[in-house]
């Protein structure tokens, strides 16, 4: 069986080297989507996607429908925000 790997990213210079990564470890043995999530077409389908998939940074990779560890952060949070100062008197 083929292991279906989704790439999700930003199209950015920082997201870049992870599809290119991606690309050249999986050679011929897995099949690649890329999920660009800049396109705002009403009901974009990668947008969809990344959501289901629970994608919460960029960029984000997923093999068969599963979100890989490293990229199951949670995102900002209010909570960390402010753990970092922000919002605080200096």
């Amino acid at each position: 069986m083929t292991r279906i790997v989704e790439v999700f990213t930003a199209g950015c210079p920082l997201c870049n080297p992870v599809v290119e990564l991606v690309k050249s470890t999986a050679g011929n043995s897995c099949d690649i989507i890329t999920h660009n999530l800049t396109e705002t077409e009403a009901g974009n389908p990668a947008m969809r996607r990344a959501r289901l998939l629970g994608v919460q940074t960029l960029p984000a990779v997923a093999v068969n429908g599963a979100l890989l560890a490293c990229c199951q952060g949670s995102g900002i949070t209010k909570e960390a925000l402010e753990a970092a100062g922000i919002g605080q008197a200096a």
